[in-house]
């Protein structure tokens, strides 16, 4: 039986996947870096039927389906849902954990072409909530015509 965990060489990317993986005491697999991999290539958050069509047969649905589950749940992701109410994940900053999603930014979604863009310089406000709330997550979705159909 072939171990999915990871015996090959890796390149500087993926070694650093690797890491990632370890400082949330996971297991190093290859459908893990794969996914990685892929998401970290794009400018716009990916949607689970789009990562399946990227990865083609390398990794199953169920697999896929963990793997985003225990992404998002560690801090590794974060989802973000496009205008027809379908998740799409972006890579979390290095400051988030299971505990807390650090990367409270803006999202931008196109209205022609339904990408989402993770709009990391735009931060947002410091929010005060009554004391015997925690917060978990902040969202804000902007809604607009992106650079690319805008042309």
């Amino acid at each position: 039986m072939r171990s999915k965990y990871i015996e090959v060489r890796m390149t500087g990317k993926q070694q650093r996947f690797a890491e990632l993986l370890k400082k949330h005491k996971l297991r190093v697999t290859k459908p893990r870096i794969a996914v990685l991999d892929v998401i970290s290539d794009k400018e716009v958050a990916v949607s689970q039927p789009d990562l399946e069509k990227l990865l083609g047969r390398e990794i199953d649905r169920v697999t896929l389906y963990r793997c985003l589950a225990t992404f998002e749940e560690k801090g590794i992701l974060h989802k973000v849902f496009d205008l027809h109410g379908t998740a799409a994940y972006a890579m979390c900053n290095a400051s988030c954990s299971a505990e807390q999603h650090a990367d409270q930014h803006v999202h931008f979604i196109c209205s022609r072409c339904n990408q989402v863009y993770c709009l990391d310089d735009i931060k947002l406000p410091q929010l005060h909530i009554p004391q015997n709330y925690r917060l978990e997550q902040v969202g804000v979705n902007a809604i607009g015509i992106c650079g690319a159909c805008n042309q």
